[in-house]
């Protein structure tokens, strides 16, 4: 029986403008069946949302399913992969939810540690794709 890969649900865009993003983690997420129900029928934004760690746990904030609804939702990862998030949090980073995934029978969330861009980077990321379609 072939595997199937995990469909994007949702992708932060927002994340890759604002954010030089680096290393990516990949983990489960703690849903009630109605908030599973919302994401896989494409009901869920991961606009706004951001993750923290509070006493050893990951939680995604600010998750936006169904109508308006802003949830705080724990994310499963293992110690050792918390502890080297610690470590990236001390040195500076941000952790930012990238994109949701729904194929199969979990819903994961792919979470990278990632520096903000000063507003010249961003214009600089602005330049670079305008010259990438032909528009300069």
């Amino acid at each position: 029986m072939k595997k199937s890969t995990p469909a994007s649900v949702t992708v932060n865009r927002r994340a890759h403008f604002d954010y030089q993003l680096g290393e990516e983690l990949t983990c489960g997420m703690s849903l009630t069946g109605q908030e599973v129900r919302l994401i896989r029928d494409h009901h869920v934004q991961l606009k706004g949302s951001f993750v923290t760690l509070r006493s050893r746990e990951l939680w995604l904030n600010n998750l936006t399913l169904g109508a308006d609804t802003a949830r705080n939702v724990k994310l499963l990862a293992t110690k050792k992969q918390i502890i080297s998030l610690e470590r990236a949090r001390q040195n500076g980073m941000q952790l930012v939810p990238v994109r949701l995934l729904a194929g199969g029978r979990y819903i994961k969330l792919v979470i990278a540690t990632g520096k903000s861009k000063k507003k010249y980077d961003k214009r600089e990321t602005i330049k670079k794709r305008d010259i990438m379609r032909g528009n300069y």
